[in-house]
């Protein structure tokens, strides 16, 4: 009917997005999606079962759906909701889910590049084994169910018993988007057949414009294809009737992403080197008509086999609303163009009006406001002025006017504009700057970079774009290995630059390689500071010592000369006394030369002291060079 008969939206469909999903075979539906009958022999194929919902007795219920994050849903569509969650299996987006047609495993692949066995009972993982170098994309299970392609780039075939590789198929040079089993039994009937040995299968792969079929052969080295399929365009859809007899063709649909239907039509018997090309492209297209005469052509989205492997179920138009529709083929014609009128079908139309652009009606009275220039206000003209304006539309004698006078008429004071200070503003540095960057102006970048206001290099650094962050730190490597002065001006870019950067920078893949000179630059630069930290410790006890030192020398000598002289008849007595006292003085003197000798003495020996301990000593002349 083509009617929407369900709709689910996961709740996390934001932050983890569906990328896949597959029918479990139909049959018995205990609360655990176990099915209970093997499923019809083209077990894999879930496009071609989900289009056969209604011809089935055996309504299909449980859908695995792979999402973005890793986890898998298995929703009910009978009891419409969500059964149970599968976790753990995936760290990375699931690319593929596959049932397992009679057991109830579920197989999984992922861009983590791990394949996944799921037992659905339990919601936990039965194995986890390591498909490929780089991301598996895609999953077949074999007729028997007794093997597992998976694909990459390359194909292998696994054995499910031991999970080893049985084969390797050389592949695509692009990652496989699609892959399927085209035969159930092997051609060469003579051969006892093992369940594998003698089958094709097809593969399809992103940008590739060829369907290659690989046969799973005796000989290991084998690994290249058989016969190949030419489309016009990269497939995005792939169904086939499965070939059951000897002489039966294998029919092939293709959707192509230009929106055609490719149909082959071939006995797989060995060995083809060209390209086959199809029996039949089919195209759909608009009838032309209701004032539009071009035809237009609708994509189509999908295609499958009904059961009579004679006729299709086409869906083409939108994907929000596909039209459905069984066609019967008459493959005697090489091209068929279906015409369409979607419009009609479908219930809901686009307004047409909608998307039109609409010219306003404009009366000849009206006065159209233009804004003015930028740089000066405008003076509010009077209706004179518009005449005037009329009047200065070009008659056929007369000279176009310079664009100097045009200039002129504008009348922007270019002084005006300019700033109080005569300097540029922070958001023309950061212009500026970008400018230099991108032009490598040494004469920009010095004037830039050799500002010393903190907020000014800060504002510059905040304005700047973020693509300009990392040639700006090239530069600032670049001038950091210069002579010390520019070098500390460089230091406060670089704060600002980290401040206010850290987020991008952290995002980017190849930072380390970026910044890794500027690190070893840095790391050359600090690891001085401990020496040189070290001698100005030192030094600093030794300056103070002799500044010490210097402050005692420098006492005022006491001046000898008497600013007022009394004499009292007895002065001789009172001269031994004044000599007595001078005695005295001196040997206090004396005393005091002494203690300031062992105090130097004291510090020379504490510095050897701290010197051996420090594991210096006089005896070492590189590191006293060092440190000098």
């Amino acid at each position: 009917g083509g009617r929407l008969q369900h709709e689910y939206v996961p709740s996390a469909h934001l932050s983890a997005a569906c990328t896949c999903l597959a029918w479990a075979p139909p049959g018995g539906r205990p609360p655990p999606p176990v099915p209970a009958t093997p499923s019809s022999k083209d077990g894999p194929q879930r496009k071609k079962r989900k289009s056969e919902v209604a011809e089935e007795d055996k309504q299909l219920d449980i859908l695995a759906i792979g999402t973005a994050v890793g986890s898998i849903l298995l929703y009910s569509t009978v009891k419409g909701e969500l059964q149970s969650k599968l976790d753990g299996g995936h760290d990375s987006r699931v690319n593929c889910v596959r049932w397992h047609q009679d057991n109830g495993c579920l197989y999984s692949c992922s861009e983590d590049k791990h394949i996944v066995e799921w037992n659905t009972q339990t919601c936990r993982v039965k194995c986890k084994w390591k498909g490929d170098n780089s991301s598996v994309t895609c999953l077949c299970i074999s007729p028997d169910g007794k093997m597992l392609l998976s694909a990459g780039r390359t194909i292998k075939l696994w054995d499910l018993e031991t999970k080893e590789v049985y084969r390797h198929f050389t592949g695509h040079a692009t990652s496989v988007s699609s892959l399927m089993f085209t035969t159930v039994k092997p051609m060469n009937e003579s051969i006892p057949f093992d369940g594998i040995t003698g089958l094709y299968f097809l593969s399809g792969a992103i940008h590739d414009r060829l369907l290659s079929v690989w046969q799973i052969r005796s000989d290991r080295k084998e690994k290249n294809t058989v016969m190949s399929f030419a489309v016009s365009d990269e497939p995005i859809f792939v169904d086939l009737t499965v070939s059951e007899v000897k002489e039966e063709p294998v029919k092939l649909a293709v959707v192509c992403r230009d929106g055609q239907l490719h149909l082959f039509e071939h006995i797989l018997n060995g060995y083809c080197k060209k390209p086959l090309t199809s029996n039949c492209t089919i195209q759909i297209a608009t009838p032309g008509n209701d004032g539009d005469s071009t035809p237009k052509p609708v994509p189509i989205l999908a295609a499958a086999f009904c059961t009579d492997k004679q006729s299709l179920q086409l869906v083409y138009g939108n994907s929000s609303q596909p039209i459905i529709e069984k066609v019967s083929l008459n493959t005697s014609e090489s091209h068929i163009c279906l015409v369409r009128d979607i419009q009609k079908v479908l219930s809901l139309k686009t307004e047409a009006a909608l998307t039109k652009v609409k010219t306003p009606v404009v009366n000849s009275d009206t006065k159209v406001l233009v804004p003015g220039i930028p740089g000066h206000s405008t003076a509010v003209k009077t209706p004179a002025s518009g005449k005037e304006k009329k009047k200065n539309k070009r008659k056929p004698g007369e000279t176009e006017e310079s664009i100097e006078e045009r200039l002129g008429a504008l009348d922007i004071d270019v002084s005006k504009v300019k700033t109080p200070g005569g300097l540029p503003q922070t958001d023309s540095f950061a212009v500026l700057l970008v400018q230099g960057l991108e032009s490598n102006d040494a004469e920009i970048l010095n004037k830039v970079l050799n500002t010393r206001k903190e907020n000014i290099v800060k504002n510059t650094v905040a304005r700047m774009p973020i693509y300009a962050v990392i040639p700006l730190l090239h530069e600032l490597t670049k001038r950091l290995q210069g002579n010390p002065y520019s070098a500390s001006l460089m230091v406060r870019w670089l704060k600002s630059v980290f401040t206010l950067h850290a987020s991008y920078l952290s995002t980017l893949p190849d930072l380390i390689p970026q910044l890794g000179m500027l690190y070893q630059l840095m790391e050359s630069r600090v690891k001085t500071l401990q020496k040189l930290s070290r001698l100005h410790g030192r030094l600093f006890i030794l300056v103070s010592q002799v500044a010490a030192s210097e402050v005692v020398q420098e006492v005022p000598e006491v001046n000898q000369t008497a600013k007022l002289v009394y004499e009292d008849e007895s002065s001789e007595e009172e001269g031994s006394d004044d000599e007595m006292i001078a005695d005295k003085d001196s040997d206090e003197n004396w005393d005091e030369d002494e203690d300031e000798e062992n105090g130097e003495q004291s510090d020379e020996q504490d510095m050897t002291v701290e010197k051996e301990v420090n594991g210096d000593s006089d005896l070492e002349p590189e590191n006293e060079s060092e440190e000098e």
